[in-house]
């Protein structure tokens, strides 16, 4: 059995109130017994509490993710900055010219290439775990 409440809104809260059950079809009065349910609820801050832990976790799996992908970013820079200094050799004061020249022409390519490779999805870190793969892949 429902008992009937007689209960007056604000205009505005009135407008929200038939908007939305308008929009979901159903019946005001399921609205605001829905609302209800849920603000009389003891369990309501359980649930917020719940909600905010999912959230959380998720945001730390995350920041765990970021963090792994910057330690390869940080390896592999490390690793070609060590390679390109030991076999970088000086330049002749004659061809510094045309070699930096050639290094224009080769930033260029190397900016080239990578907007190619963001454009298709490519990705540092999968080309790695494809690697790793590879490697301990069994030999037939």
């Amino acid at each position: 059995m429902r008992v009937k409440h007689t209960f007056r809104l604000p205009p505005g809260l009135g407008k929200r109130l038939a908007e939305y059950a308008l929009r979901r079809r159903i019946s005001q009065a399921l609205v605001v017994e829905a609302a209800l349910e849920s603000f009389l609820s003891p369990d309501g801050a359980e649930q917020l509490e719940a909600a905010l832990s999912r959230r959380l976790d998720r945001l730390s799996r995350q920041a765990d993710r970021i963090e792994q992908v910057v330690g390869i970013i940080l390896e592999a820079l490390g690793l070609f900055v060590r390679f390109w200094l030991a076999n970088t050799l000086a330049l002749p004061e004659a061809s510094l010219a045309a070699q930096q020249a050639k290094g224009r022409e080769r930033y260029q390519n190397f900016l080239t290439s990578l907007g190619r490779r963001i454009a298709k999805g490519a990705n540092l870190s999968r080309d790695i775990e494809a690697s790793a793969r590879e490697a301990d892949a069994p030999e037939i």
